[in-house]
């Protein structure tokens, strides 16, 4: 496995290793040892979700609130995706920007999106099956989220905003400077 720090070195890219032959192919999507050695920390993944979607649905920019903060590991099954975080810890030096990546079926990349990141993703082909791990569950009281088009994210979801498809939640987050309820810099959130 090979792991990959981005613009916000938190946020990791994990590429693993494809073995394929005529019958097709292997590969190992998680390992706890390698990732907790390159990360310095433990993440205790209790659930893993899945979604499938076609093409244009957008989902996001989903978090929870400490104590339900969520660390995601997402990676594409079937299909593609550009799937986005947003760094929301005030007082980072990265507040407000985001990493986008495009995550596919074919190159089996990896997204690990930490505790203090909105993330979302937008569906860039017809039948795609999205995975993720959390280690939290989700907690509906501490759920929140920000606005997709909020212009000051600088967010290019690569598709037209009237061709996309959201539920009647993400159309109505707030901008992130109306959003009251976001994380610190600097503070441990995996105590």
């Amino acid at each position: 496995m090979k792991f990959i720090r981005t613009a916000i070195p938190d946020v990791v890219i994990v590429e693993p290793v494809v073995h394929g032959d005529s019958r097709g192919y292997f590969v190992e999507t998680f390992r706890a040892d390698k990732l907790e050695a390159f990360l310095g920390y433990k993440i205790a993944f209790c659930q893993d979700n899945e979604s499938k979607s076609s093409h244009g649905v957008l989902r996001g920019l989903h978090y929870q609130l400490a104590p339900a903060a969520q660390t995601k590991l997402v990676r594409v099954i079937q299909g593609s995706v550009l799937d986005v975080a947003v760094d929301i810890r005030v007082g980072s030096p990265t507040f407000g920007q985001h990493v986008a990546v495009e995550l596919s079926g074919a190159n089996k990349r990896q997204l690990l999106v930490p505790r203090g990141f909105a993330h979302g993703f937008v569906v860039l082909e017809d039948e795609t099956i999205f995975a993720y791990k959390v280690d939290n569950y989700y907690s509906p009281e501490n759920d929140r989220g920000i606005a997709f088009d909020d212009a000051s994210l600088g967010i290019d979801w690569r598709i037209e905003a009237s061709l996309l498809n959201l539920s009647a939640k993400d159309k109505t987050q707030p901008k992130l400077h109306e959003t009251q309820a976001l994380f610190t810099y600097g503070v441990n959130y995996y105590a």
